[in-house]
Order: structure tokens, then sequence, then C-alpha cells
């Protein structure tokens, strides 16, 4: 293979330079991170069953999951006994949900509720919270002061005094919402070493896992915030995309590398800071992550040339979705068929890019 046609592959100066030098060991991965993003997991569901399939079996524990909002879906199934099964069950649950003509908050927070209950049902809980080499870490966005209500306007209101702080500064969010962790570890992960945002560590457990997973998920004026998750404080857990919208730190001891199946190659800290080139893709902050995603000139030969996301609810018909998802799926094997190639003849130091 002379070059990569549907993927593109970067590392973070630490990373890039050792793979460079010496090879890439994949037993070296002690961390997988997955992103916010709603719909545009879709086009990692095929590299999630590679990774399974081809990379998982050959890693020491622990290795540590860290993710927030959709990722943090994909990751209870990455920590199942059949984890290909659970990400078949999610692809297909997402892919083909119809959401109700009369829509409430209530009834979207229900639907997750039972999309959970679908992809990761009792008996597999206890499985992800003991998994033998994954811990399990999600990130939620605790709310503060006015953002705390449901009151739509009111909200409205506090998101919009929230950009502003935010834009101003990053340290400013954590005045709106905070950094909240549910782990299964037993040994805190360090995350964000230049402490823009104060992150509170919570236990994850069998008892809150459903709550945390739907909390990651709400978004702001769309679904209901989860109060009383159990063992936490009695708070509003939202969308843990708003602090950590594609995660801006290595969250990995000194010579462990942090594997990132990404959506594209634009990284920006958190969901405010979208819009502010200035903080998006620092490497610095990603010292030891590998980053895979697809390439621009694959995402442009997508359908409506684009990753799904979550205008699709409203610009599509729910037959047009669905039928439009599908086919993004089925074009994104290229990008698991290409990675494997690399990774049969262990040749990443021949693509990999600075991140």
């Amino acid at each position: 293979m002379r070059k990569l046609e549907s993927l593109v592959i970067k590392a973070g100066p630490s990373a890039y330079k050792e793979i460079k030098d010496h090879g890439f060991d994949l037993t070296k991965i002690k961390t997988i991170m997955g992103a916010s993003g709603g719909p545009k997991w879709l086009v990692l569901s095929h590299l999630d069953r590679l990774i399974l399939d081809k990379i998982v079996p050959n890693l020491e524990g622990p290795v540590q999951l860290i993710s927030s909002s959709i990722s943090s879906w994909r990751f209870i199934c990455y920590a199942q006994k059949d984890p290909i099964q659970a990400i078949n069950n999610f692809e297909d649950g997402y892919i083909n949900q119809y959401f109700p003509s009369e829509y409430t908050k209530k009834k979207f927070s229900n639907q997750l509720r039972k999309m959970f209950d679908h992809i990761c049902p009792p008996s597999a809980i206890k499985d992800v919270i003991n998994h033998a080499v994954f811990e399990t870490n999600i990130v939620t966005a605790q709310s503060h002061h006015i953002l705390k209500t449901e009151n739509n306007p009111v909200l409205l209101f506090g998101l919009l005094l929230t950009f502003i702080a935010n834009f101003t500064n990053r340290k400013n969010l954590d005045y709106f919402f905070s950094r909240a962790l549910f782990t299964s570890s037993n040994n805190q992960i360090i995350i964000d070493k230049e402490n823009k945002l104060k992150t509170k560590y919570i236990e994850l457990t069998e008892g809150n896992i459903k709550d945390v997973v739907v909390a990651s998920s709400s978004i702001p004026i769309y679904l209901e915030g989860v109060r009383r998750i159990l063992g936490s404080p009695k708070e509003v857990y939202r969308d843990g995309g708003i602090v950590d919208y594609h995660f801006d730190y290595s969250p990995v001891e000194k010579d462990g590398f942090v594997l990132y199946p990404h959506f594209f190659d634009l990284i920006a800290p958190g969901w405010f800071d979208r819009s502010i080139a200035s903080r998006h893709s620092n490497p610095l902050n990603h010292q030891r992550t590998i980053m895979i995603c697809p390439s621009h000139k694959f995402i442009s030969e997508l359908p409506l040339s684009k990753v799904p996301d979550r205008s699709d609810f409203t610009k599509l018909s729910n037959q047009q979705r669905i039928k439009n998802w599908k086919k993004v799926v089925s074009s994104c094997e290229r990008l698991a068929d290409e990675f494997n190639q690399i990774l049969e003849k262990n040749q990443i130091e021949s693509f990999i890019k600075p991140i």
C-alpha cells in the first residue's frame, strides 16, 4: 500500500517520534478515548469491530476507556462478553430509532433508557464494571446555578452566558458546568494535567451506570438532565461533551499510548470551543495520542458529503435518514479494511502524520 485513501492516522509529538524510531507496539495502548458527536459515531462502527477483533485481544490490563456522550455507549459495548454483538445491537438500535411526533424531553429521555436496556441488559452490566482488561471512565457535566433547571427559556439564557464566559477563557466554564468523572478504576486516572477544569471523581457502579450513560448523553434543551445519580452528590448531570467534547488531553502514563478513533481530524476541547479555532488540536496536549479518522476525501464521498450529525433528524424524514445512515455504515467498512491492512503488515510508521 503506497498511500492511504480513506484513513488518516495522526500522533502527538512523543508518540509520533517513538513510532517513527521504533515502530508501533500495540501492546503499549493503555487508554482508548471516545469523543462526543451523536450520529457521527456511525463512521466508526466498523473500526470499532476491527479494534475489538484485532487489537483488544493483545492488550494487557488495565486499559482505561474514557468517553463522553455517544462514545460512552460505544464503550459499554467494548466491555461486554460479546462486544462485537453489542456494537451490532447498538448500531441497529441507533439507526432504526424513531422519535415521537409529539416531542417532549421526557419521552426522549425514556427512549434513551429503553435503548440502554437493549444494548446493556442487567446481565451485561456486571461484566462492564468488572471487566478483566477495561476500566470504564465516563465524563458528565455537573450543572450549576440556573443551568440546573429544565425550563428551556431559562436554560437557554444560562447556556448563552456559558458561551460568553467560555469564549473569554475556558476556565470560566467551571462556574456553569464542572467535570464529573464516573470511574470503575481502582486507580484514579490523571486527566487535564493543566487543571483547566476541576474534576470530581465518582465511583461507577452496577447501580448507577445506566443513569451515568444517559446523563452523559443528555443534551441541554433536548433531553432532561439526570438528577440524584446513586453514589454522587444530589446535583443535575448533563451531556459530558459540554466539558470534554473531543478531549484536549492524553490521560495516560508516560510510556503508554492513547488510541483515539475519531470522526474527523478536528479536536475541540469542549462543546463551546467548536467555533474557537485557536483552541483546536493542540499537539502538546496529545503527546501520547494516536488518532485514527476518515480522510476529507473519504468524507466527501459519503451520502450528503458529510459525516452524519444531529441535523439529519430534522432535515431528513425517518426513511431518508435510515437509508442514508445505512449507506454511511456500509461505506465505512473501507476504513476498517484499510486499517486492517496496515496492522497486518505492521506499517503504521509509514503512514503516520503529526497531530
